[in-house]
């Protein structure tokens, strides 16, 4: 399918596309389960078996992109191992093994006049979904849809496009074992930018845009689509180290939202201290993450506590360095924290250190973010950590997806109404 798209004028690329998704979507929407999980099972299989041309398309992503200068985290998000595809693999047959989102009855209520009503979950239709970097999204987005009963249009970025093609392909090879129309599963393979502006138009087609990527691409995504939007501008995670914490929660969990993997949005970008937080506990929070190679700006008490701590500007506060570097600042408690979190965060996911309740009740209540979490890494914010199985993203507003979106976030619902002849008096 892929070669014969190339060979279009760019122009159509996208109606002819979201037309053979459109129908694709309907033939999901009545496929058995026990097919869409045969298929699964498949893929899973087929992703090992081929791991060999997997990474070779994605060492030309590689080559590619160290050519280009890209940040090592950067090349980290791209880069796939036989450990990471087997990761990929089991991650397929842990969807696989999910409950079906879909005909689940959500809500019921009887009438006076007999009526039987219930909210049923069903698909949305056709998800559209743009990202950057990340090819494993590319299976991901599409094992999602697919347990969902969605049909999906995929645009990977420049960077990944090798490896996203590699793996596109493979998901058609599963797709057609089981006799499941290849269209359930489209990915535009071409990176002409143009085609982005064509799929934000396509709302004849396409139901809802998932963005997933830089600041500029989802701004782009946000205002221009025509179709409803679940995504992100930024993640700007943040931790505030309550002075009730213990020691070794405090170094261990900062440690490791910032430096575990430093290009990925759930990374801590803002650390914020209690002023009456204990002084050698906020040293050795400082020093753990300047020993292992992060970079920190901070205001003029945390510049106090180390020379290698330079001073933050107000462009700190609001910047998602997706690297090893870090903005720093005391406040005052566990009010100034949200308020600060509130002013300048993104609605992302952030996290209290603590064991006072009454400060952790307080932060769960009032911080507004999608995720909120006590004692924990902000690098948990993955949908598969939550026992979704995977995420096809992070959505930060406030509209029907928030947080993780796994399946039952790509569900709608519709109202079946059961009856014996009622009639609505005049």
């Amino acid at each position: 399918m892929a070669e014969a798209v190339a060979s279009q004028n760019t122009s159509g690329i996208i109606e002819t596309l979201g037309r053979e998704a459109k129908s694709a979507s309907r033939v999901l929407a009545q496929a058995p389960t026990c097919i869409i999980n045969q298929a699964l099972d498949t893929l899973a299989d087929l992703l090992v078996k081929q791991s060999s041309d997997i990474i070779a398309a994605n060492k030309i992503d590689i080559e590619s992109a160290e050519q280009r200068g890209l940040s090592k985290a950067m090349i980290d998000r791209l880069l796939l191992t036989d450990e990471r595809i087997k990761g990929i693999a089991n991650g397929v047959k842990v969807v696989r093994d999910l409950d079906d989102p879909t005909e689940k009855v959500l809500w019921i209520q009887d009438r006076p006049n007999g009526l039987h009503i219930e909210r049923v979950a069903c698909p949305i239709g056709v998800l559209g979904m743009i990202y950057e970097s990340r090819p494993n999204v590319t299976v991901d987005a599409s094992i999602l849809c697919l347990k969902s009963h969605n049909a999906v249009v995929l645009r990977g970025g420049s960077e990944s496009l090798h490896s996203s093609l590699a793996l596109h392909q493979i998901i058609q090879q599963a797709l057609k074992v089981n006799n499941l129309p290849e269209a359930a599963v489209s990915m535009i393979p071409d990176s002409d930018r143009a085609l982005v502006g064509d799929m934000l138009r396509a709302a004849e087609y396409i139901d809802v845009m998932i963005p997933r990527g830089g600041h500029g691409l989802i701004e782009r995504v946000m205002n221009e689509a025509r179709m409803p939007v679940f995504g992100h501008l930024d993640g700007l995670c943040h931790i505030f180290v309550h002075q009730s914490v213990k020691p070794e929660i405090a170094t261990s969990v900062t440690l490791n939202a910032k430096m575990r993997r430093t290009g990925i949005c759930g990374a801590m970008e803002t650390l914020l201290l209690d002023n009456a937080l204990d002084e050698a506990l906020a040293k050795e929070i400082l020093t753990n993450l300047l020993d292992s190679g992060c970079e920190i700006v901070g205001d003029d008490k945390v510049c106090s506590m180390d020379d290698r701590i330079k001073p933050a500007n107000s462009s700190d506060w609001t910047t998602e360095y997706l690297d090893s570097k870090l903005s720093v600042k005391f406040v005052s408690d566990v009010s100034a924290a949200v308020n600060h979190i509130n002013d300048y965060g993104s609605h992302h996911t952030d996290s209290i250190l603590a064991e006072d309740q009454s400060a952790v009740d307080y932060f769960l209540k009032n911080v507004d973010s999608g995720i909120v979490m006590h004692n924990a890494s902000t690098q948990f914010a993955d949908g598969g950590e939550f026992g979704m199985g995977a995420e096809i993203g992070i959505a930060t507003g406030k509209m029907h997806a928030r947080g993780p979106v796994g399946l039952e976030q790509l569900c709608t619902y519709k109202y079946h109404v059961h009856g014996n002849g009622q009639t609505r008096p005049s």
